[in-house]
């Protein structure tokens, strides 16, 4: 997966953020909440889009492991190759939002609290989250082109 400026801004600026005062925190929170939804709207779309190449197998087997708006999933013919592909990436997917959703509950709690060194707790996390979805869409790609993994 080619690195996305989006998402190397926002973990220069969290990296950034981690030694700074409370001050510097009041005055850049804004900007460190922009800079995160962008690398979180750019990695989604990306995943999104990969996602969209999956051979219709691997697509159906994905499906089975995250039925969506309630529906069980159809058990389809799969071979199980596809469906340990599937659940590989689908694994990858949950860590990476998990770890996403730990980030936002840290930086929320910081907010409320007004707690840098929670802050720069949810700086550490939402790197993490951000080079685990880097990891899950390498995965997604890998599925795409298998001789290229």
């Amino acid at each position: 997966m080619n690195k996305l400026p989006e998402v190397e801004q926002a973990k220069a600026l969290m990296t950034e953020a981690v030694n700074w005062s409370v001050m510097k925190w009041l005055m850049e929170k804004k900007r460190v909440r922009q800079a995160a939804d962008k690398a979180n709207n750019v990695l989604w779309a990306l995943q999104k889009q990969v996602k969209t190449h999956w051979p219709s197998d691997l697509k159906a087997a994905y499906d089975e492991l995250a039925p969506k708006n309630g529906d069980t999933a159809r058990k389809r013919h799969i071979d199980d190759d596809v469906r340990e592909i599937a659940k590989l990436i689908k694994d990858a997917d949950d860590e990476a939002w998990n770890a996403h959703v730990d980030a936002e509950e840290t930086f929320d709690k910081a907010e409320k609290i007004l707690s840098t060194s929670l802050a720069r707790e949810g700086c550490r996390k939402a790197i993490n989250s951000w080079d685990l979805y880097e990891k899950a869409i390498g995965k997604a790609e890998a599925a795409v082109h298998p001789t290229a993994a």
